[in-house]
């Protein structure tokens, strides 16, 4: 368990170390968040596979494929309806070209923020401690890890925005760590919904690597290869999937 608390710490503190950098590195070159998302990208690739996926099928029995595909696929639609009821961060910060719907302008802009944060990191949380009930810590630390570096360069993008819209620096760090706190509540409750039941591991596995899934192939990429960097990207994708197959191999 204590391993688990302190992932779980790890994995929200991640974004609050970005965004600490994001005050320190006012504002980084577009090559080095596309060169570090793609990493991260990277990296939450090979934990979804080999953290993931790849233990719900182990564990999933005589439908262990069939599981496995459901909860891959049911991941990906929820958070594509996530996507739909609340656009992410960089769609109404100006980061993206995307625009929100007209109906969350009337909202208040912090609470949008954090409204936005909560619901899109959430889902990572859980995904984070999910990948302990395999009992392989190296598979469940290869989650969090990836996690927790795809949180660093988010924690650093969302600063200037919010800046930029009059925010002061005191509420935009609270905002932050309010993202660190939710996916601190996600991992623990995805560890102990799987430590209750153990009969939905291998859905909850496969659920939280669709969502994985998900989030880098509709958002990581797109973002990173929007502004000539394709080929960094690229190369900085596969590094950080070797990195994390390395360290899966040496470790497991």
């Amino acid at each position: 368990m204590t391993i688990v608390l302190l992932t779980a710490l790890g994995v929200g503190g991640a974004t609050v170390i970005g965004a600490l950098l994001g005050f320190i590195i006012k504002d980084p070159s577009q090559k080095f968040n596309d060169i570090v998302l793609s990493f991260a990208a990277g990296v939450m690739l090979s934990a979804a596979v080999i953290g993931l996926i790849i233990p719900s099928v182990e564990t999933g029995g005589k439908l262990a494929i069939l599981i496995a595909v459901i909860g891959i696929l049911a991941g990906a639609v929820v958070l594509n309806l996530i996507d739909k009821l609340v656009p992410h961060l960089h769609k109404f910060t100006g980061i993206g070209e995307e625009t929100h719907p007209s109906a969350t302008a009337k909202l208040n802009k912090v609470l949008l923020f954090v409204i936005a944060i909560a619901i899109h990191n959430f889902p990572e949380g859980i995904a984070a401690g999910v990948s302990f009930g395999s009992d392989n810590v190296t598979h469940a630390i290869t989650v969090a890890g990836g996690i927790a570096l795809q949180n660093i360069p988010e924690g650093m993008v969302i600063i200037a925005p919010m800046l930029a819209s009059g925010m002061s620096k005191k509420k935009t760090f609270v905002i932050a760590l309010l993202t660190g706190v939710v996916e601190v509540i996600g991992t623990l409750i995805g560890y102990f919904a799987v430590s209750l039941s153990t009969v939905i591991l291998p859905f909850s596995l496969a659920f939280a690597g669709g969502t994985m899934l998900y989030v880098i192939s509709d958002e990581m990429i797109p973002e990173t290869h929007s502004h000539g960097n394709e080929r960094l990207a690229t190369y900085s994708l596969l590094l950080g999937f070797c990195l994390m197959l390395a360290f899966d191999f040496l470790l497991g």
